[in-house]
Protein backbone atom coordinates (compact mmCIF):
# COMPACT_ATOMS: atom_id res chain seq x y z
CA UNK A 1 0.00 0.00 0.00
CA UNK A 2 1.37 3.44 -0.92
CA UNK A 3 2.08 6.19 1.58
CA UNK A 4 -0.64 8.48 0.12
CA UNK A 5 -3.28 5.76 0.44
CA UNK A 6 -2.18 5.02 4.00
CA UNK A 7 -2.69 8.64 4.94
CA UNK A 8 -5.88 9.28 3.03
CA UNK A 9 -7.74 7.92 6.04
CA UNK A 10 -5.84 10.18 8.44
CA UNK A 11 -6.59 13.23 6.31
CA UNK A 12 -10.26 12.32 5.97
CA UNK A 13 -10.62 11.66 9.69
CA UNK A 14 -8.94 14.94 10.60
CA UNK A 15 -11.15 17.07 8.36
CA UNK A 16 -14.29 15.11 9.11
CA UNK A 17 -13.87 15.59 12.83
CA UNK A 18 -13.52 19.35 12.50
CA UNK A 19 -16.82 20.51 11.03
CA UNK A 20 -19.28 17.83 12.11
CA UNK A 21 -21.53 18.23 15.13
CA UNK A 22 -21.90 15.33 17.50
CA UNK A 23 -25.11 14.12 19.04
CA UNK A 24 -26.87 16.33 21.64
CA UNK A 25 -25.73 13.94 24.36
CA UNK A 26 -22.09 14.54 23.45
CA UNK A 27 -22.69 18.28 23.56
CA UNK A 28 -23.46 18.20 27.28
CA UNK A 29 -20.32 17.44 29.31
CA UNK A 30 -20.81 17.64 33.06
CA UNK A 31 -20.22 21.25 34.05
CA UNK A 32 -20.55 20.68 37.80
CA UNK A 33 -17.26 18.80 38.02
CA UNK A 34 -13.89 20.58 38.35
CA UNK A 35 -11.85 20.72 35.18
CA UNK A 36 -8.62 18.85 35.85
CA UNK A 37 -6.59 21.06 33.51
CA UNK A 38 -7.59 24.25 35.29
CA UNK A 39 -7.22 22.68 38.72
CA UNK A 40 -3.63 21.67 37.92
CA UNK A 41 -2.65 24.86 36.07
CA UNK A 42 0.65 26.27 37.42
CA UNK A 43 0.61 29.89 38.57
CA UNK A 44 2.53 32.21 36.28
CA UNK A 45 5.06 34.64 37.72
CA UNK A 46 4.18 37.14 34.99
CA UNK A 47 1.36 37.68 32.47
CA UNK A 48 1.28 40.20 29.63
CA UNK A 49 -0.18 40.74 26.18
CA UNK A 50 1.66 41.22 22.91
CA UNK A 51 -0.09 41.82 19.57
CA UNK A 52 -3.26 40.19 20.93
CA UNK A 53 -1.35 37.14 22.19
CA UNK A 54 -1.39 36.31 25.90
CA UNK A 55 2.00 35.38 27.34
CA UNK A 56 2.50 33.66 30.71
CA UNK A 57 6.01 33.30 32.12
CA UNK A 58 7.13 30.57 34.52
CA UNK A 59 10.58 30.13 36.04
CA UNK A 60 13.79 32.14 35.66
CA UNK A 61 16.31 29.76 34.09
CA UNK A 62 18.98 30.95 31.69
CA UNK A 63 17.64 29.01 28.70
CA UNK A 64 14.18 30.01 27.50
CA UNK A 65 11.46 27.74 26.13
CA UNK A 66 8.48 29.17 24.24
CA UNK A 67 5.45 26.85 24.28
CA UNK A 68 2.89 27.37 21.51
CA UNK A 69 -0.40 25.45 21.77
CA UNK A 70 -2.40 24.16 18.86
CA UNK A 71 -5.82 24.81 17.39
CA UNK A 72 -8.44 25.92 19.95
CA UNK A 73 -6.01 25.41 22.81
CA UNK A 74 -4.70 27.66 25.55
CA UNK A 75 -1.94 27.49 28.10
CA UNK A 76 -3.88 24.73 29.92
CA UNK A 77 -2.56 22.24 27.34
CA UNK A 78 1.01 22.73 28.63
CA UNK A 79 0.45 22.41 32.39
CA UNK A 80 2.64 19.35 32.94
CA UNK A 81 5.32 20.58 30.53
CA UNK A 82 5.53 23.81 32.52
CA UNK A 83 5.89 21.88 35.78
CA UNK A 84 8.62 19.75 34.20
CA UNK A 85 10.76 22.62 32.89
CA UNK A 86 10.04 25.77 34.93
CA UNK A 87 12.43 24.72 37.74
CA UNK A 88 15.38 24.87 35.31
CA UNK A 89 14.23 27.15 32.47
CA UNK A 90 12.35 30.34 31.72
CA UNK A 91 9.15 29.04 30.17
CA UNK A 92 6.94 31.37 28.12
CA UNK A 93 3.51 29.91 27.34
CA UNK A 94 1.44 31.76 24.74
CA UNK A 95 -2.25 31.73 23.90
CA UNK A 96 -2.96 32.81 20.35
CA UNK A 97 -5.65 35.39 19.56
CA UNK A 98 -9.09 33.86 19.10
CA UNK A 99 -8.38 30.85 21.33
CA UNK A 100 -9.40 30.11 24.93
CA UNK A 101 -11.72 33.12 25.19
CA UNK A 102 -9.31 35.65 23.71
CA UNK A 103 -10.51 38.02 20.95
CA UNK A 104 -9.39 37.31 17.41
CA UNK A 105 -7.25 39.67 15.35
CA UNK A 106 -7.80 41.02 11.85
CA UNK A 107 -5.93 39.64 8.86
CA UNK A 108 -4.22 36.33 8.36
CA UNK A 109 -4.00 34.78 11.86
CA UNK A 110 -1.02 32.60 10.94
CA UNK A 111 1.10 35.54 9.84
CA UNK A 112 -0.04 37.50 12.91
CA UNK A 113 0.90 34.62 15.21
CA UNK A 114 4.36 34.26 13.66
CA UNK A 115 4.98 38.00 13.96
CA UNK A 116 3.87 38.02 17.60
CA UNK A 117 6.24 35.16 18.43
CA UNK A 118 9.13 36.97 16.75
CA UNK A 119 8.34 40.12 18.71
CA UNK A 120 8.16 38.16 21.97
CA UNK A 121 11.68 36.82 21.40
CA UNK A 122 13.07 40.17 20.31
CA UNK A 123 11.35 42.37 22.90
CA UNK A 124 12.32 40.09 25.77
CA UNK A 125 15.84 39.66 24.38
CA UNK A 126 15.54 35.87 24.58
CA UNK A 127 18.82 34.31 23.48
CA UNK A 128 18.04 31.63 20.92
CA UNK A 129 15.05 30.11 22.74
CA UNK A 130 13.75 26.66 21.92
CA UNK A 131 10.24 26.95 20.47
CA UNK A 132 8.06 23.97 21.35
CA UNK A 133 4.85 23.83 19.34
CA UNK A 134 1.91 21.47 19.20
CA UNK A 135 -0.04 20.97 15.95
CA UNK A 136 -0.74 24.49 14.60
CA UNK A 137 1.81 25.75 17.12
CA UNK A 138 4.42 23.42 15.64
CA UNK A 139 3.77 24.71 12.14
CA UNK A 140 4.10 28.26 13.46
CA UNK A 141 7.42 27.30 15.08
CA UNK A 142 8.69 25.94 11.76
CA UNK A 143 7.58 29.11 9.95
CA UNK A 144 9.29 31.26 12.57
CA UNK A 145 12.53 29.28 12.23
CA UNK A 146 12.36 29.69 8.43
CA UNK A 147 11.68 33.41 8.35
CA UNK A 148 13.85 34.53 11.28
CA UNK A 149 16.45 31.79 11.79
CA UNK A 150 18.65 34.16 13.80
CA UNK A 151 16.02 34.21 16.58
CA UNK A 152 15.49 30.49 17.14
CA UNK A 153 17.83 28.09 18.92
CA UNK A 154 15.78 24.95 18.40
CA UNK A 155 12.35 23.69 17.35
CA UNK A 156 10.34 20.88 18.90
CA UNK A 157 7.29 20.04 16.77
CA UNK A 158 4.67 17.81 18.40
CA UNK A 159 2.43 16.34 15.68
CA UNK A 160 2.75 19.47 13.54
CA UNK A 161 4.13 19.60 10.01
CA UNK A 162 5.08 22.08 7.28
CA UNK A 163 2.14 20.97 5.13
CA UNK A 164 -1.20 19.46 6.12
CA UNK A 165 -1.03 15.67 5.71
CA UNK A 166 -2.48 14.36 2.46
CA UNK A 167 -2.40 17.78 0.75
CA UNK A 168 1.29 17.59 -0.14
CA UNK A 169 0.57 16.63 -3.76
CA UNK A 170 -2.08 19.30 -4.31
CA UNK A 171 -1.47 22.21 -6.65
CA UNK A 172 -1.52 25.62 -4.91
CA UNK A 173 -4.91 26.49 -6.38
CA UNK A 174 -6.38 23.18 -5.17
CA UNK A 175 -5.02 23.80 -1.68
CA UNK A 176 -6.47 27.31 -1.65
CA UNK A 177 -9.86 26.00 -2.74
CA UNK A 178 -9.84 23.33 -0.02
CA UNK A 179 -8.88 25.96 2.56
CA UNK A 180 -11.77 28.21 1.57
CA UNK A 181 -14.31 25.39 1.56
CA UNK A 182 -13.14 24.22 4.98
CA UNK A 183 -13.33 27.74 6.39
CA UNK A 184 -16.92 28.10 5.24
CA UNK A 185 -17.96 24.74 6.71
CA UNK A 186 -16.30 25.38 10.06
CA UNK A 187 -17.34 29.01 10.42
CA UNK A 188 -20.99 27.93 10.25
CA UNK A 189 -20.65 26.25 13.65
CA UNK A 190 -21.54 28.16 16.79
CA UNK A 191 -22.77 27.61 20.33
CA UNK A 192 -23.73 24.02 21.18
CA UNK A 193 -22.81 22.77 17.70
CA UNK A 194 -19.26 24.09 18.08
CA UNK A 195 -18.98 22.62 21.58
CA UNK A 196 -20.22 19.27 20.28
CA UNK A 197 -17.67 19.32 17.47
CA UNK A 198 -14.86 20.06 19.91
CA UNK A 199 -15.96 17.15 22.10
CA UNK A 200 -16.14 14.81 19.11
CA UNK A 201 -12.67 15.86 17.99
CA UNK A 202 -11.06 15.46 21.40
CA UNK A 203 -12.60 12.01 21.90
CA UNK A 204 -11.85 10.70 18.42
CA UNK A 205 -8.43 12.19 17.69
CA UNK A 206 -7.27 14.32 20.59
CA UNK A 207 -6.59 12.11 23.61
CA UNK A 208 -6.63 8.53 24.82
CA UNK A 209 -8.22 9.29 28.21
CA UNK A 210 -11.90 10.15 27.67
CA UNK A 211 -12.13 12.09 30.92
CA UNK A 212 -9.26 14.32 29.88
CA UNK A 213 -10.75 14.59 26.38
CA UNK A 214 -14.02 15.85 27.85
CA UNK A 215 -12.25 18.38 30.08
CA UNK A 216 -10.15 19.59 27.15
CA UNK A 217 -13.24 19.97 24.98
CA UNK A 218 -14.92 22.15 27.59
CA UNK A 219 -11.92 24.47 27.42
CA UNK A 220 -11.38 24.41 23.66
CA UNK A 221 -15.06 25.31 23.20
CA UNK A 222 -14.23 28.72 24.70
CA UNK A 223 -12.43 29.58 21.46
CA UNK A 224 -13.95 31.73 18.71
CA UNK A 225 -15.37 29.37 16.04
CA UNK A 226 -14.54 31.80 13.25
CA UNK A 227 -10.97 32.15 14.48
CA UNK A 228 -10.66 28.34 14.57
CA UNK A 229 -11.96 28.25 10.99
CA UNK A 230 -9.53 30.96 9.90
CA UNK A 231 -6.50 29.25 11.47
CA UNK A 232 -7.48 25.91 9.93
CA UNK A 233 -7.84 27.47 6.50
CA UNK A 234 -4.48 29.22 6.92
CA UNK A 235 -2.86 25.87 7.69
CA UNK A 236 -4.48 24.11 4.74
CA UNK A 237 -3.44 26.90 2.36
CA UNK A 238 0.24 26.73 3.29
CA UNK A 239 3.12 24.56 2.19
CA UNK A 240 6.28 25.46 4.08
CA UNK A 241 8.39 22.66 2.58
CA UNK A 242 10.23 24.87 0.05
CA UNK A 243 11.70 26.86 2.95
CA UNK A 244 12.73 24.01 5.23
CA UNK A 245 16.34 24.33 4.11
CA UNK A 246 16.47 27.80 5.69
CA UNK A 247 15.97 26.37 9.19
CA UNK A 248 19.39 26.50 10.80
CA UNK A 249 18.22 25.43 14.26
CA UNK A 250 18.15 21.76 15.30
CA UNK A 251 14.63 20.39 14.92
CA UNK A 252 12.90 17.54 16.75
CA UNK A 253 9.64 16.14 15.38
CA UNK A 254 7.61 14.06 17.84
CA UNK A 255 5.16 11.65 16.18
CA UNK A 256 2.35 10.27 18.36
CA UNK A 257 1.20 6.73 17.68
CA UNK A 258 -1.74 4.87 19.22
CA UNK A 259 -1.95 1.26 18.07
CA UNK A 260 -5.71 0.77 18.80
CA UNK A 261 -6.44 3.42 16.16
CA UNK A 262 -4.44 1.60 13.48
CA UNK A 263 -7.32 -0.61 12.21
CA UNK A 264 -9.29 2.56 11.44
CA UNK A 265 -6.34 3.91 9.43
CA UNK A 266 -5.63 0.98 7.10
CA UNK A 267 -3.39 -0.73 9.64
CA UNK A 268 -0.67 1.91 9.57
CA UNK A 269 2.35 1.00 11.69
CA UNK A 270 4.44 3.28 13.88
CA UNK A 271 7.37 2.92 11.48
CA UNK A 272 5.21 3.89 8.49
CA UNK A 273 3.85 6.96 10.25
CA UNK A 274 7.35 7.99 11.32
CA UNK A 275 8.66 7.54 7.77
CA UNK A 276 5.81 9.59 6.31
CA UNK A 277 6.36 12.46 8.74
CA UNK A 278 10.09 12.39 8.03
CA UNK A 279 9.35 12.52 4.30
CA UNK A 280 7.21 15.65 4.76
CA UNK A 281 10.14 17.26 6.61
CA UNK A 282 12.64 16.36 3.87
CA UNK A 283 15.20 19.10 3.41
CA UNK A 284 15.34 20.13 7.08
CA UNK A 285 19.10 20.32 7.73
CA UNK A 286 19.27 19.11 11.35
CA UNK A 287 16.26 16.88 11.94
CA UNK A 288 15.43 14.12 14.41
CA UNK A 289 12.12 12.26 14.33
CA UNK A 290 10.91 10.23 17.31
CA UNK A 291 7.77 8.21 17.98
CA UNK A 292 5.75 8.86 21.14
CA UNK A 293 3.96 5.58 21.71
CA UNK A 294 0.49 5.19 23.25
CA UNK A 295 -0.43 8.77 22.44
CA UNK A 296 -2.93 10.52 20.25
CA UNK A 297 -2.67 14.09 18.94
CA UNK A 298 -2.07 15.71 22.36
CA UNK A 299 1.03 13.63 23.06
CA UNK A 300 2.20 15.92 25.88
CA UNK A 301 -1.05 15.14 27.72
CA UNK A 302 -1.29 11.43 26.89
CA UNK A 303 2.41 10.70 27.54
CA UNK A 304 3.89 13.67 29.43
CA UNK A 305 6.89 11.76 30.78
CA UNK A 306 7.91 10.48 27.34
CA UNK A 307 7.53 13.94 25.78
CA UNK A 308 9.51 15.60 28.59
CA UNK A 309 12.26 12.99 28.26
CA UNK A 310 12.47 13.56 24.50
CA UNK A 311 12.70 17.33 25.00
CA UNK A 312 15.42 16.91 27.65
CA UNK A 313 17.46 14.72 25.30
CA UNK A 314 17.06 17.33 22.60
CA UNK A 315 18.12 20.19 24.91
CA UNK A 316 21.18 18.23 26.01
CA UNK A 317 22.35 18.04 22.38
CA UNK A 318 22.14 21.80 21.77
Amino acid sequence: MSIPSLYAAIFAASLAALPLAASPALAQPALDQPNRFLAAQPAAVERFELKGMLVERHGNGARALVLVPGLSSGSWAWGQTVRDFAPTHSVYVVTLPGFDGRPAVDGDPFDAGRAALAELIASRKLAKPVVVGHSLGATLALALAQETPQLVGGVVAIDGLPVFPRTEQMAPEQRAQLAQQTRQRMAALAGPAFAAQQLQYMRAIGMVDMGKADDAARLSARSDPRAVADYTAALLARDLRPGLGRISAPTLLLVPYYAPDAPLLNGISAAEKQAYYRDLMDGTPRLDVEIIDKARHFAMIDQPEAVAAAIRRFLARL
